[in-house]
C-alpha cells in the first residue's frame, strides 16, 4: 500500500482515484471544488483542504487537472504541492495534457524539490479512465518509470515510455494536434454530404469501414450525425483548442509550421465564439455549416 495524493477530481481524475482507492492505495484527495470529494471520503479516503495539506507524507502524488494555470497553481501556488512536506523521494506523476514549455519548468522545480518527476500524460476517455484501461505516454528516468509502475498498474493497461522527461507530453500534444485536423476533416466531409443530400447515418457507417476511418473520425462523425453534442460530453471544444494551441506552440519551437493545426485551430476558436466551447467536440460540424467559400 502506498500513500498517494491525488489532486484534481475531474471527468478523467475521479475515475483514475478511483482506481488507486479499489487497488488498496492509501489515498488522500483534493479538487477545487470540494464537492466532488464526497464520493471518495464515503469510501474511506481523506480528503485534504489545500494541496500542500494533501501531500504531507506522500509517497506519490498524482495530478490530473485542465491546464497550465491549473497545473501551475496546483504545485506552485501558495499552498501548492511544492510547498507542503511530501515524503523525501517522492514520484511526481502528472497526469494533465500541458504545454512542453511548462513541463520542462515544472520537472526541474520539483527535481529541485528532491522529487522524481514522472511526464505520464493518458490518452482514453473518461470510461476508460473509470475501467483502469488508460494509456500513460511516459517521459521519465528509467528508474523513476520502474517505481511508478505498480501504481500505474491500477490506472492503465499500456505504458509507453518515449523517453525522458518531456517526450511523453511531446508526443501527447502531436497526437491531439492530429485529432484536431481529423476532427476538422470529419465535419467538413460530414457538412458537404448533408449539402449534397447523402444520409448522414449511412455515410458514418461507409466511413467506419473505409479509409478515412480512425478512432477519432468514427466517434465523432457518429456525434455529428447524431447531434447530440450537448449531452455526455466527453471531450469539451475547449479542450480540444486547448491541446491544439499548446501543440502548435511547440510545433513553433520545433520550427514546424503546421498550417493543418491552424485551421482546426480556427475553427475551434469560433466554435467557442460561438457559444459552443463547453459542447462536445463534434460540435466543430456547426461551423462548417456555416461557412462559406472564401
Amino acid at each position: 500500500m502506498t500513500r498517494i495524493a491525488f489532486l484534481g477530481l475531474g471527468r478523467m481524475g475521479s475515475g483514475m482515484a478511483s482506481r488507486l482507492l479499489d487497488a488498496g492505495h492509501d489515498l488522500v484527495v483534493w479538487n477545487r471544488t470540494s464537492a466532488r470529494c464526497v464520493p471518495f471520503a464515503e469510501r474511506g479516503a481523506r480528503v485534504a483542504p489545500t494541496p500542500a495539506e494533501a501531500v504531507v507524507d506522500a509517497e506519490a502524488v498524482f495530478v490530473m487537472v485542465g491546464d497550465d494555470d491549473a497545473s501551475r497553481a496546483v504545485w506552485l501556488g501558495a499552498d501548492g504541492v511544492l510547498s507542503g512536506r511530501p515524503a523525501a523521494g517522492a514520484l511526481a506523476v502528472e497526469c494533465s495534457t500541458l504545454s512542453h514549455e511548462w513541463v520542462g519548468e515544472l520537472s526541474a522545480a520539483a527535481g529541485a524539490a528532491g522529487l522524481r518527476y514522472v511526464d505520464a500524460p493518458v490518452t482514453g476517455l473518461p470510461d476508460a479512465a473509470a475501467a483502469g484501461r488508460l494509456t500513460l505516454l511516459v517521459g521519465a528516468d528509467p528508474d523513476d518509470l520502474a517505481a511508478a509502475r505498480p501504481l500505474f498498474e491500477a490506472v492503465s493497461d499500456r505504458v509507453l515510455h518515449f523517453g525522458p522527461v518531456g517526450t511523453g507530453t511531446a508526443y501527447k500534444l502531436i497526437v491531439n494536434l492530429m485529432g484536431a485536423v481529423q476532427i476538422a476533416g470529419a465535419a467538413e466531409g460530414l457538412a458537404m454530404a448533408e449539402r449534397a443530400g447523402l444520409d448522414l447515418d449511412q455515410v458514418v457507417d461507409a466511413l467506419a469501414s473505409g479509409q478515412a476511418a480512425s478512432p477519432q473520425v468514427v466517434r465523432n462523425a457518429l456525434r455529428m450525425a447524431a447531434g447530440d453534442h450537448a449531452q455526455h460530453v466527453v471531450f469539451s471544444g475547449r479542450l480540444r483548442r486547448k491541446d491544439t494551441d499548446y501543440a502548435l506552440r511547440f510545433a513553433g519551437e520545433l520550427g514546424i509550421g503546421a498550417a493543418f493545426g491552424r485551421v482546426a485551430l480556427d475553427g475551434l476558436d469560433e466554435l467557442i465564439a460561438s457559444g459552443l466551447g463547453d459542447a462536445n467536440e463534434s460540435a466543430v460540424i456547426e461551423v462548417a455549416r456555416r461557412r462559406t467559400p472564401s
